[in-house]
């Protein structure tokens, strides 16, 4: 079992921070997603939070922050440079829900590095130890670091930062195993994840976390194996697929894989996320969002001739719901034998 300190995680699988996607309707779909006794995510995070934005209490923030008793255990993200502000953010978090704190030194995108935060922290290690020694002693939750490789191939942090990390008190360590400079292109190196979790050999209370490229619960498996990491961080690879963790918890625990989910079975849970968000925002929001996130989920209801064209006609609840009757209707009664068309 995956502690984070003193939070014991229920499976070493946890939701990865991922901007623009994980608010609170995706990450109660994913918890609600399960194979029990085996579970299913064991740590979500919310999108990453800008602490300034946090404090002033700007209506993005609020929406970002959202949680409820059901979205438990939950991680908050914290991204800047500023420890005043990141301590007073984290102290925040800590009050509205957070079970744990990350600092990002991860995020590649301009315009976090731009301000010296996310992973260009990495290259000022000595700033980004001090951060963390400074949100530390400012809450009585765990604090973890999600990082990368370093900043490019001629100036890697996995030896160095980690322990460095560890000596001031944070609880984990993160690691995507990728430069700065890679982005998301290029394979991940698990040799360098493997690098980090040999660097806190002598923190046997700080796992290490990997994080990329995992599409399957295969790969889990592989990147569990390969370099002895702790948990699996999930990000793109649950965005088409949110059972994605509930088929990893039962294939790490039995070796098999569980009986797939129908394709009624997966549509009904698209629905089932319109509906949350429709719950816990507006049909605005809601209407909009489904559009967007249906190029994700396509694949898994195949064959659905028209998908991805058809679901940009849609303009608003009423016709979101009966574009699903409809084809939820075609499913059922193709796989209750009928002939399937050709996937679109």
């Amino acid at each position: 079992m995956l502690c984070i300190g003193s939070v014991r995680l229920e499976t070493n699988l946890l939701l990865a921070p991922i901007s623009g996607y994980c608010d609170l309707p995706f990450r109660l779909l994913v918890r609600g997603i399960r194979a029990d006794p085996y579970g299913s995510v064991g740590l979500a995070c919310t999108d990453l939070l800008c602490p300034q934005a946090v404090l002033t209490g700007s209506q993005k923030s609020q929406w970002l922050t959202l949680t409820c008793p059901q979205d438990r255990p939950l991680c908050m993200q914290l991204y800047g440079t500023n420890g005043d502000v990141m301590a007073e953010a984290a102290r925040w978090a800590s009050a509205h829900g957070a079970t744990t704190i990350d600092i990002n030194m991860g995020c590649p995108v301009d315009k976090i590095t731009k301000k010296k935060g996310g992973s260009m922290l990495l290259c000022n290690p000595t700033q980004a130890v001090q951060l963390a020694r400074q949100i530390v002693k400012a809450v009585s939750i765990p604090v973890t670091a999600k990082i990368r490789l370093g900043w490019d191939c001629l100036r890697l942090i996995t030896h160095s930062l980690p322990p460095a990390l560890a000596d001031v008190g944070i609880a984990a360590v993160t690691v995507h195993g990728r430069t700065t400079e890679q982005r998301f292109c290029g394979c991940t190196s698990l040799a360098g994840i493997a690098t980090v979790v040999e660097s806190l050999a002598r923190w046997p209370n700080v796992p290490v976390i990997g994080n990329g490229d995992i599409k399957s619960p295969q790969d889990a498996q592989h990147m569990l194996k390969q370099t002895g990491c702790a948990g699996v961080m999930i990000g793109r690879g649950a965005l088409g697929q949110p059972w994605i963790f509930r088929d990893t918890a039962y294939y790490l625990a039995t070796g098999r894989l569980p009986p797939p989910l129908t394709r009624l079975d997966r549509a009904q849970l698209v629905l089932k996320h319109f509906e949350l968000m429709m719950q816990l925002r507006n049909e605005r929001y809601a209407v909009a969002t489904i559009i967007r996130r249906m190029s994700w989920y396509s694949a898994a209801l195949q064959p659905w001739p028209g998908l991805r064209r058809d679901i940009r006609s849609v303009s608003s609840a009423r016709e979101f719901t009966d574009f699903m009757a409809v084809g939820m209707q075609r499913i059922a009664q193709q796989e209750d034998g009928g002939t399937l068309p050709h996937a679109a």
